[in-house]
């Protein structure tokens, strides 16, 4: 989905019903601050809130996700093409996971395997410093490769307010987690939860 395209659309719709940002983040009890970011291609609305933004623009989520007004005959054509749009998201955002932990177990094996190496062969004082050092270099820079694929694949979802967004690298580096869930601050309801990962916008 072209997320430009689309923040553009929700402008000109909104400036055709004579909103201002403020009124229409107040109308869908957001800041206005939220509604400039999806203007600005910065951000999507998130599933929970498309269709009472489509019912105050008088659009329908089809339009919304293409980023157009749709005539009647081009109608199925479009919606086939945003379920596609929504899946290929969701195949790259599964690729990215996947190569996320390729980098780090491969970062892994190497980075220890030199530190091993270094530890316990026999080998010139300098050597074993250089091996240590590549060894440590190559697991800082591989979790940090694995950790930024890992953080752009697709959005966590705040379990109090259902908000879907992407946490800065701060947050997301040092927020407790499991498999599925990472502990992070809501951008919308300020609340500290595990929010789930989904593989889309």
């Amino acid at each position: 989905m072209d997320q430009v395209k689309i923040g553009k659309f929700i402008s000109q719709m909104r400036k055709e019903k004579g909103l201002t940002q403020k009124q229409l983040g107040e109308e869908l009890l957001i800041s206005d601050k939220t509604v400039s970011k999806w203007e600005t291609g910065k951000g999507m609305p998130e599933v929970s809130l498309m269709l009472p933004l489509c019912e105050k623009l008088g659009i329908n989520v089809n339009e919304l996700l293409t980023g157009e007004r749709i005539p009647d005959e081009d109608y199925k054509k479009k919606a086939e093409e945003n379920i596609m749009n929504i899946m290929r998201e969701k195949e790259e955002s599964i690729r990215k996971i996947v190569i996320s932990v390729a980098v780090c177990a491969v970062t892994l094996l190497a980075g220890v395997t030199l530190i091993v190496v270094a530890g316990t062969l026999e080998m010139e004082t300098w050597l074993r410093i250089v091996l240590s050092a590549i060894g440590a270099f190559v697991l800082i820079g591989g979790i940090a490769v694995a950790a930024m694929e890992d953080m752009s694949a697709g959005t966590y979802e705040c379990k109090n307010c259902g908000t879907r967004f992407v946490p800065s690298a701060a947050s997301y580096l040092f927020g407790v987690h499991t498999i599925t869930r990472r502990r992070l601050t809501c951008p919308k309801c300020g609340k500290r939860s595990y929010c789930k990962r989904r593989l889309t916008h």
